[in-house]
């Protein structure tokens, strides 16, 4: 990703503890950490599509993933979840 980007991080409604569907912007947290941390200009856009997210960089979807796939501010590497280096340098499928 190219150093100091503008990123946008579009997010769907999702139902969280059987409570109603909403945008919610909890599970975003720690992506959005990261992502600051690492020097990027981070804008959050709702968009309509339940449970995604996605993370555009200059106009172009470099990652995206079910919403309820993202643990709450969990920054520690683990199988599931990379360090921020291998992070995004490709682009999964939703169903991966």
């Amino acid at each position: 990703m190219p150093k100091n980007a503008v990123v946008t991080l579009r997010y769907g409604p999702y139902s969280a503890v059987g409570l109603s569907v909403e945008h919610r912007t909890f599970r975003l947290e720690g992506l959005q950490a990261v992502l600051a941390a690492d020097g990027h200009l981070v804008t959050l856009e709702k968009m309509e599509d339940w449970n995604v997210v996605e993370l555009k960089v200059n106009e172009e979807v470099v990652f995206h993933c079910n919403i309820k796939d993202l643990e709450f501010g969990n920054l520690s590497p683990t199988p599931a979840h990379p360090p921020r280096s291998v992070a995004f340098s490709q682009v999964p499928s939703a169903s991966s």
